[in-house]
């Protein structure tokens, strides 16, 4: 008689495979060639774009149709029928200007849905991660090139970046504390000592500061690291080393989701861990959005929003050159104008450098804005001339990653002259060392058309 792995075949009991229920299927069909493939669970289905690649067609289920046309997720990604008469499983997608990967929807209509920037991995974490005291640090450009996945490369780096600062051990300092002792430690709070225990001289209600590594630097450290190991993507070898930072940071608060990014100050004291300061901000920012009246929306996953990352890299980049060069201090996005008398509609040009007046004091000599986007449009020169005609300048500034307008102007006229309105190129997909290069051209070349002739202000401001 014959035997299957030691039992005898009359013993097994043959019985039909059971059907998978309905929906645990997610069926992922080929753009190219219409195949499908089945598998079994429930794990969403991946849905790989390029930011700024057009549309794509995919073939979804109703429920992950549904997914994708949430308001959550036409934050970061377009979706459309494919075409008339077209089959009603096939759509187009389309993304925004948001790049990373990020889990939506539950159960069949869950998507992972992953958006390759346009710019290399190596050019992403240098124009993230820029910062003027940090000039010298560069992502390596090796591991870079090997981990072309986003998240692995974020990670990579961070970790790298957060040993260096901890290299000498966390950073300590002095936070206050409030606690009930049996012995005076630090001040009594009288106050509450009155109110909790009047006429009674034990225990006492104190405050003191106390030298810890619980401090908002160390606690940004911890919280980046917890978030990035709750990535799929992360290699093994990074995860590893996330976890001995979370140990190496024993002390420290453990972060609570959700709970606002840790604030802190740059200063001598801290100015090792700016790196990896930077980069942290960064994760746990991207680990939400918000929609347009300002309510946050929790995402799983990791989002990078191109447009914000081009806007603060140019006014760091640019401002810090401009100071160099001809002194006065740099604002980004400062809030200090109005449209109107009544202060209700804000002018935030992305770049306001400011210089000494004949009064000695500082007052707005430079305009810049900041345009991710293939050339500057009409409705463009129409806002700078809004930002030049309320802050009294005769010349604006925009600066746009691609276009071949670079270096010209349009010159509008006015009552009593004329405005400049300047159109500049950065090609963000230039070498670390030419891209700092042409930062520091294109701020010759703002100072260099700067006219000293004020203009007559029309908005509100200070």
């Amino acid at each position: 008689m014959t035997e299957v792995r030691g039992r005898r075949r009359e013993d097994i009991e043959v019985r039909p495979a059971a059907a998978a229920p309905v929906g645990a299927t997610i069926q992922a069909a080929s753009r190219n060639t219409g195949a499908t493939t089945t598998r079994r669970g429930r794990a969403p289905f991946p849905v790989d774009v390029a930011e700024g690649g057009g549309w794509s067609a995919w073939t979804l289920t109703a429920a992950q149709v549904d997914t994708l046309s949430s308001e959550d997720a036409r934050k970061i990604i377009e979706i459309r029928p494919a075409g008339r008469g077209a089959d009603r499983s096939r759509w187009e997608l389309k993304a925004r200007r948001t790049v990373g990967a990020v889990r939506l929807g539950t159960a069949e209509g869950a998507v992972q849905l992953r958006i390759a920037p346009k710019v290399t991995v190596d050019r992403l974490l240098y124009l993230l991660v820029y910062a003027p005291r940090w000039a010298r640090w560069q992502p390596d450009p090796v591991d870079a090139a090997v981990r072309n996945e986003l998240f692995p490369a974020i990670a990579h780096t961070f970790a790298r970046a957060a040993e260096q600062a901890l290299r000498r051990g966390p950073l300590s300092g002095y936070q206050g504390r409030e606690d009930t002792s049996m012995m005076l430690r630090g001040r009594l709070r009288a106050a509450a000592q009155l109110r909790s225990r009047p006429g009674l001289a034990l225990p006492l209600e104190i405050s003191y500061d106390e030298h810890t590594p619980d401090i908002p630097e160390n606690q940004l450290l911890l919280s980046a690291a917890r978030r990035l190991t709750r990535l799929p993507e992360v290699q093994p070898q990074d995860r590893a080393r996330l976890r001995r930072l979370d140990a190496l940071l024993d002390g420290v608060t453990a972060p609570v989701l959700g709970a606002p990014v840790a604030a802190w100050t740059p200063s001598r004291l801290n100015a090792h861990y700016i790196p990896a300061l930077r980069l942290a901000e960064i994760i746990l920012k991207g680990a939400s959005f918000e929609y347009v009246d300002g309510r946050p929306v929790r995402v799983d996953g990791l989002l990078l929003n191109m447009e914000k990352a081009f806007e603060e890299f140019l006014a760091k980049a640019l401002g810090s050159a401009l100071e160099r060069q001809i002194g006065g201090r740099f604002q980004a996005q400062a809030n200090t104008h109005f449209l109107d008398d009544r202060s209700e509609y804000p002018l935030l040009p992305d770049l306001v450098h400011k210089l000494s007046g004949e009064d000695g004091a500082l007052h707005p000599a430079i305009l810049v804005d900041a345009k991710y986007q293939d050339g500057v449009k009409r409705a463009n020169l129409y806002q700078m001339l809004a930002y030049c005609t309320c802050f009294g300048l005769s010349e604006g500034h925009l600066v746009s990653v691609a276009g071949d307008e670079d270096g010209t102007g349009v010159r509008v006229p006015v009552p009593g002259g004329a405005i400049m309105l300047y159109r500049h190129v950065v090609d963000l997909s230039l070498p670390p060392q030419a891209l700092t290069a042409r930062i520091d051209e294109l701020a010759r070349t703002i100072a260099a058309a700067r006219t000293t002739a004020p203009r007559p202000r029309t908005g509100t401001g200070t």
